[in-house]
């Protein structure tokens, strides 16, 4: 406010000053009227425009006062009536998964609506069972209070909370996370019930729904035949059998969908699905009776976030088509209707740290990918944060919100209080995420790159060289075949370990074949300068 104070007083002294020279003075040639002039009218807009920017500013405190989702620093006065009101008028949408991918959904899509449904995976079999959770005997709920955080105004004051272990006293070794979903229940009777109470209770936004309230075990059948009881055992039994997942299925088979879950997937304006692991968070939801046939029926866009990075033991060298085949093989087409991948160029050093565990990006396949009858959405959704690449919940959301905002454009109610401000929302997220895109100097976006080398390869073209071939000498040196090579560095023209492999093993034998000519050309020109000095 003191920089506007200033500014009036400031206008103040102008205007006061021409008008004092009006009348102090016994003529008034053309030049200093001029001035004179000026000057009032300089002091009298400073006035006017002060007062307005002072109003401007009270109304953006009472916005950051009264929206608590509104960018404090950047509040917008359009802003304000995209209140309460608003928010519980905004789309409906149901996000399905598990883990941090799901979480990062919430996170981002909570700036729009409070209609956000998370239906996530009740299964910890395999898992080792915690002290609190044996003495309380109660349910497996690790990714109910992961979104719960995701979820409210103050993540971390929330997480902090939830995970709170008493340490002394009648209540050692008990998690207040546990003890207060469980007096909830008892307070409410059913579970389900309860966990929709917490979003009043709690003040979060959306709700939280288990897909089903039966203790489900996930199993994994091998392509050898090998049957995984063990949730938390299918990547090591995978890695050690050298075989890939088959199928996954959940036992009991039979058991009911929780209370809510199919109307909330019916009414959605939009149901999301992942990312998150494919075989343990993403797909065992889908099996569970009723959900798959209530996403295929639902009128909402059904979309698919793809994971960015492979799993291992899940899914060691899929592509973007092999985790949209694995979902639509295990359910059947009908659940995936559009798919958000990421389409920006990490630097390697970032790629390499995933590559020492057996990740690497995910193959983007497009071609094949359509054939499974799905809609490709191009979007940069990935950020290196804390030195891991995550999913980005601002550019999900704006994603997802964009497509809903299509709709409603296409069906002629751009006047609509929810369209435009939606669409106003989503202006002012597009515009952060394009300024923290331009100050963001750890990756490098692809745009119009021609086939060969993209701008990307070119410009760290000399970096990959290096990092490849010291690699591979520290390889040589220890007396490992580069074919069994792991560590190679992803770029758009290496993208796959196989390709990587090939290309070295290519040049390898071009060396060797280049070598062979040149000594069988070296043994012709001899022959013939012996011939010649025979006959000289």
């Amino acid at each position: 406010m003191k920089r506007w104070l200033f500014l009036i007083l400031l206008g103040i002294i102008l205007s006061c000053f021409g008008m004092a020279q009006i009348l102090t003075q016994e003529r008034l040639d053309f030049l200093p009227l001029i001035g004179i002039i000026l000057c009032f009218v300089v002091g009298f807009s400073l006035v006017i425009v002060s007062v307005i920017q002072m109003q401007k500013r009270t109304l953006e405190l009472l916005v950051q006062e009264t929206d608590g989702r509104a960018e404090n620093d950047n509040s917008k006065v359009n802003s304000l009536i995209f209140n309460k009101k608003i928010y519980d008028e905004g789309p409906k949408i149901v996000v399905i998964g598990g883990g941090n991918g799901l979480n990062a959904v919430l996170r981002g899509l909570k700036n729009y609506t409070n209609n956000l449904t998370a239906i996530v995976t009740v299964s910890d079999y395999g898992e080792s069972i915690s002290e609190s959770r044996k003495a309380l005997n109660s349910m497996p709920l690790n990714d109910i209070k992961e979104s719960i955080v995701a979820l409210s105004k103050d993540e971390v004051a929330m997480k902090n909370l939830l995970d709170l272990q008493f340490n002394e006293g009648s209540l050692k070794d008990l998690c207040f996370g546990d003890i207060y979903l469980l007096g909830m229940k008892q307070l409410y009777g059913e579970f389900t019930k309860s966990i929709e109470q917490i979003k009043t209770v709690l003040n979060i936004t959306g709700r939280v729904l288990p897909v089903t309230l039966e203790q489900v075990h996930i199993c994994a059948e091998l392509e050898d035949g090998t049957v995984i009881e063990n949730k938390n055992k299918i990547p090591e039994i995978v890695n050690s059998k050298a075989s890939k997942i088959s199928r996954i299925f959940i036992n009991p088979t039979n058991c009911k969908v929780a209370p809510g879950v199919i109307e909330a997937i019916l009414e959605a304006d939009a149901i999301v699905i992942g990312p998150g692991s494919l075989y343990t968070n993403v797909i065992p939801n889908l099996l569970v009776k009723g959900v798959a046939k209530a996403i295929k029926e639902s009128k909402g866009f059904k979309i698919y976030v793809s994971n960015i990075m492979t799993e291992p033991g899940q899914t060691d060298n899929y592509s973007l088509s092999d985790h949209i085949k694995a979902i639509n093989e295990h359910v059947g087409q009908g659940v995936i209707e559009y798919c958000i991948y990421d389409t920006g160029e990490l630097i390697p050093e970032y790629i390499r740290k995933y590559n020492m565990k057996g990740q690497e990006l995910v193959e983007i396949d497009a071609g094949k990918a359509k054939d499974e009858g799905v809609y490709l959405m191009q979007r940069e959704i990935s950020y290196v944060n804390d030195g891991y690449i995550r999913h980005n919940p601002d550019a999900i959301a704006a994603s997802i919100i964009q497509l809903i905002c299509d709709d409603l454009k296409f069906k002629d109610m751009q006047n609509d209080t929810k369209y435009v401000l939606l669409n106003d929302r989503l202006q002012e997220a597009k515009k952060t995420l394009k300024a923290n895109g331009k100050n963001n100097n750890i990756r490098q976006t692809k745009k119009n790159a021609p086939k060969g080398e993209s701008k990307f390869f070119k410009k760290y073209k000399d970096r990959i060289e290096s990092i490849q071939e010291s690699e591979i000498k520290m390889k040589v040196k220890a007396g490992i075949p580069v074919e069994d090579e792991k560590i190679i560095v992803k770029t758009q023209n290496l993208n796959s370990r196989e390709k990587a492999n090939k290309k070295v093993k290519n040049f390898i034998e071009a060396e060797i074949k280049n070598n062979k000519q040149a000594e069988k050309h070296a043994n012709i020109a001899k022959k013939n300068y012996l011939k010649n000095k025979l006959k000289k």
